[in-house]
């Protein structure tokens, strides 16, 4: 009988697992292999070694693709962790029209990729973009928005707080969650707003801010879509102007499938693995320091 369940239950699994095999522990096992061997998708990998890990590190474009990545990940990743917390504090108050209010900030987090980069697109336009009227009318200075080299970058970071929905969900959840008797203890004990709000609100959704902190980082590092369809318009191949816009997931596509490179493109892939596994054991091995669990340090 144990074993008829358990034939039963993995025939019910099998799905999934076929999925799981075929989808994704096949290519992950593959693309190691091949990050050893020169492959251009026509004729059969070739070892090489450690030539394609070599190749990277004497590759302009690898240092300029993790130059752009690490500098879109430092100042989008905070950025939208504030904003989203803000929209978060602000829609977790009581007033009418509040569904209506977390709806439509939320909406543009379940967008296309595709359809919010070619809508950006637009509002980054240097001639006719929305933004660029506002901040004329303003009497502020319109930035040349993804064709100059220095504003590429800030223009995906600009960007980026437009999708916060997700995290702020989240964090709205967690803000809900905050037991109300301990804001009643920090009144009576004479706290004020922002006391309240870094001694009470801040450690008891520490745990949701850890979640997002470490899903930022690896949406940062794999930021590929928007920077492909928007940087196409500047100068070819997604990269931009110079490959102002080379982030590290748009060289790895470019490498493995422009220019069929498949080898070194799975050594790239590898190298992120592994950058993003580091930044993500900092971040859990600094929790202990600022994440709390019903009220005590992790």
């Amino acid at each position: 009988m144990r074993q008829r369940e358990a034939l039963l239950g993995y025939a019910y699994i099998s799905p999934w697992l076929i999925g799981f095999i075929c989808l994704t522990l096949g290519p992950f096992i593959a693309s190691f292999i091949l990050g050893f061997t020169q492959y251009d998708l026509l004729n059969a990998p070739k070892f090489i070694g450690f030539q394609n890990y070599i190749h990277a590190v004497t590759d302009p474009d690898f240092w300029q693709s993790l130059y752009v990545t690490f500098y879109y990940a430092i100042f989008s990743v905070p950025l939208d962790l504030a904003v989203a917390l803000v929209l978060a504090i602000l829609l977790n108050q009581k007033a009418k029209f509040m569904r209506m209010f977390r709806t439509i900030f939320y909406l543009p987090a379940v967008l296309p990729p595709v359809a919010t980069a070619i809508l950006w697109n637009w509002i980054l336009n240097p001639q006719y973009g929305i933004l660029n009227r506002f901040l004329a009318v303003l009497h502020l200075p319109q930035p040349q928005w993804l064709i100059t080299p220095q504003w590429t970058v800030p223009s995906f970071i600009v960007m980026s707080v437009w999708g916060v929905g997700t995290w702020m969900v989240t964090f709205l959840a967690g803000l809900q969650d905050v037991p109300v008797s301990l804001y009643e203890a920090a009144i009576i004990d004479g706290a004020t707003l922002w006391k309240k709000f870094w001694y009470v609100t801040l450690p008891m959704i520490s745990p949701v801010l850890f979640f997002n902190l470490v899903m930022g980082i690896i949406g940062a590092f794999s930021f590929f879509t928007q920077a492909f369809v928007m940087g196409s318009g500047y100068g070819g191949q997604g990269a931009g102007v110079n490959n102002a816009g080379l982030f590290y997931a748009l060289n790895l596509y470019i490498q493995g499938f422009t220019e069929l490179n498949m080898g070194y493109a799975s050594a790239l892939a590898w190298i992120l693995f592994l950058i993003v596994l580091l930044l993500t054991l900092l971040v859990f091995k600094s929790s202990a320091l600022w994440v709390y669990y019903g009220g005590e340090k992790e």
